[in-house]
């Protein structure tokens, strides 16, 4: 049977826990695509030595979420399922995904239940994607979202190539967001489906949490600059730069998202009316 989903990880110096993540996905009968952020330890040579099977795209320098990109436009299925170096999908999940693709042709992006391991517990986000401000409409397989968490997310590469992928200007993380605002956009449905499963068990090698705080509170800034009305904006400035006052990590975020503001200003883009009410829905 031709393989109906691409796997594309994008990683970058964790060559020992997408070493056990590639081991899992060979369980799968599909492509893979392992995108390198320029990594500085042995990834690509383990990966072309251990894992001839996979694709292996060497980017020169770190890309950020954008490395995904290039994984998508490599691939050759109609549906593109996103892991991590620490995260996998079990047999039986991307058949379960790529039947509701083709019963729901409205649907673009399944964010599946997520497994945290090694206790097996259920990710605090799912509960959050299930009890969905904006509910469930009747040609939907679940509820819908405008956010979800791209290592236990599967696309429609149509879908995800007519609205570019992830945007330039976040890097990463907390690029999921405007990625659904633009798939709401075009016209395509992001949705929670509990019965798709992906399984995360965090690496210990993590940068320190005071930068992806900092990463955080830059890219929601950017990202309604981006996207958002001028009240919101201006609102959602303000606030951060009066946070800013006693917050360290908020003042770097403010300074972090200013030096990207030309860039967001060249790439800014209204949301549809109706897009906007469901964003401002969830907040």
């Amino acid at each position: 049977m031709v393989a109906q989903t691409t796997v594309v990880i994008a990683t970058r110096d964790r060559a020992d826990d997408l070493v056990r993540t590639l081991a899992r996905l060979g369980e799968l009968d599909v492509p893979v695509v392992v995108v390198d952020n320029g990594s500085s330890d042995d990834t690509v040579a383990r990966v072309r030595r251990d894992f001839p099977d996979v694709e292996v795209i060497p980017l020169s320098h770190n890309e950020g979420a954008l490395a995904r990109n290039h994984g998508v436009r490599r691939a050759a299925t109609p549906y593109v399922a996103f892991s991590d170096d620490d995260s996998w999908w079990p047999p039986g999940a991307l058949p379960r995904a790529e039947d509701l693709f083709a019963r729901h042709p409205r649907l673009g992006l399944i964010a599946a239940r997520t497994i945290v391991e090694p206790g097996g517990g259920l990710d605090p986000v799912c509960v959050e994607m299930a009890r969905s401000a904006l509910g469930r409409d009747d040609d939907l397989p679940g509820p819908s979202v405008l956010g979800f968490v791209c290592c236990a997310a599967v696309v429609r590469r149509s879908a995800y190539l007519e609205v570019g992928g992830f945007h330039p200007v976040l890097f990463w993380p907390g690029e999921e967001r405007l990625f659904s605002w633009d798939m709401a956009a075009a016209g395509w449905a992001c949705c929670y489906v509990d019965d798709v499963v992906a399984h995360h068990q965090p690496s210990p090698s993590r940068p320190p949490s005071s930068w992806r705080r900092r990463v955080e509170m830059r890219n929601e800034l950017l990202t309604t600059w981006l996207r958002r009305p001028p009240g919101v904006v201006v609102a959602d400035t303000v606030a951060l730069a009066r946070r800013a006052l006693g917050d360290r990590d908020a003042g770097a975020a403010l300074v972090a998202a200013l030096r990207r503001l030309p860039a967001a200003l060249r790439h800014r883009k209204s949301l549809p009316a109706d897009v906007e009410r469901r964003v401002a829905i969830v907040g």
